[in-house]
């Protein structure tokens, strides 16, 4: 009989994925707006690579915290 309740250790795994997003999605639109209001210094080019390299992990750990979560919750004991 299979038996569906909340894995505790994998849904912590899911909340700190999500906790990593949360921090990227505030450092991906800071960088960026750094970067645009600089466009004359030398590092103008780095700035928007690396904002756009923290926007794309921050939408890349919300869908792996997401789906970390939701396996915690709705995956049966059995099938682990």
């Amino acid at each position: 009989m299979e038996t569906k309740s909340t894995d505790k250790n994998i849904l912590v795994k899911g909340l700190k994925k999500m906790g990593i997003s949360i921090a990227f999605m505030f450092l991906g639109p800071t960088v960026l707006y750094i970067a645009f209001s600089n466009q004359e210094k030398i590092l103008y080019i780095p700035l928007i690579v690396i904002g756009v390299l923290f926007c794309i992990s921050a939408i890349y750990f919300a869908f792996k915290g997401l789906n970390t979560i939701l396996d915690s919750m709705f995956k049966s004991k059995k099938t682990r």
